[in-house]
């Protein structure tokens, strides 16, 4: 076999094995929302066949609008917009500039304090959950009535805890590390503050890397379901993985389940799709390789 062939089958290989990855996760995907068109019935009869992953049978929109009948579908995925959101916009902005100190700047101890950060990667949430949870059920707050303690049932309790985060703040280190440092001593001979290097120099040319912080942390956030069914129990403030508890009160209506579910999951599988090319991008110039 010659060089050609053999890069050939190769090729050949590497794609199939590609495909068969992807079909393997779009199988559930299609499912869900091909179920969501049918009867609760139908979706049962159909599972243990092919049909489970066809548009046949009798097709409809009523499970959408028996969804937003039950369960308060535009104000948990309106929760979960502001959420997300503000997470996003305050943490990147402190994660970015914890990681620029780190990566850029010289300072006693710096070394370690990167460690002691890399290592909290080993420490799962569930592990902090209930002694954070004590914590904020003590923090001062002033609220419309006044001043009181607690931060349960409140859209911070969400938010603050989860602003910072170690991955945010390694993958930023190492995308910033990549970058020439000759631009940093440039500009610091031109007089710029340590703070105009971070804005001018650094944040313009880190697109990728605030892409990728962003989908990853906002998958995070939009997945939320351990700490918001924890500390909110009030409805008008929980997010879309709490509000699927609607669902499983009473009768299960399937339908109805595959139609949130197609709800809260397609628009963030849409855009991720469409940022895929900058995450393939932040990953390969942060330096790290699977």
């Amino acid at each position: 076999m010659t060089q050609k062939n053999r890069n050939r089958l190769a090729t050949t290989i590497r794609y199939s094995l590609m495909i068969l990855l992807g079909a393997i996760f779009a199988v559930p995907l299609l499912f869900m929302v091909i179920s969501s068109f049918k009867p609760g019935l139908q979706i049962l009869q159909d599972s243990a066949s092919l049909r489970a992953f066809l548009p046949v049978g009798e097709l409809s929109f009523q499970n959408y609008f028996d969804a937003v009948e039950r369960a308060p579908v535009a104000r948990v995925i309106f929760n979960s917009i502001l959420v997300t959101s503000i997470t996003l916009a305050i943490g990147l902005f402190i994660c970015s500039l914890a990681a620029f100190a780190l990566a850029n700047m010289r300072w006693k101890g710096q070394g370690v304090v990167l460690m002691v950060i890399i290592a909290t990667f080993i420490v799962p949430f569930e592990t902090i959950a209930v002694p954070l949870l004590m914590i904020v059920s003590q923090l001062p707050t002033v609220g419309a009535e006044g001043f009181s303690y607690g931060w349960l049932n409140t859209y911070h309790v969400q938010i603050i805890p989860f602003i910072v985060d170690a991955f945010t703040v390694f993958l930023f280190v190492q995308f910033f590390k990549s970058l020439p440092y000759e631009l940093i001593e440039a500009a610091r001979i031109d007089g710029a503050s340590w703070f105009q290097i971070y804005a001018r120099v650094i944040v313009p040319v880190s697109g990728p890397v605030f892409a990728t912080a962003a989908i990853l942390k906002g998958l995070v956030m939009w997945n939320q379901y351990l700490w918001p069914i924890m500390v909110v129990q009030s409805e008008e403030i929980r997010p879309v993985m709490v509000g699927l508890g609607y669902f499983f009160q009473l009768n299960i209506a399937w339908g109805e389940v595959m139609a949130y579910l197609s709800v809260i999951t397609v628009p963030i599988l849409v855009l991720f799709l469409s940022l895929q090319r900058v995450f393939v991008e932040s990953i390969a110039s942060s330096g790290i390789k699977g």
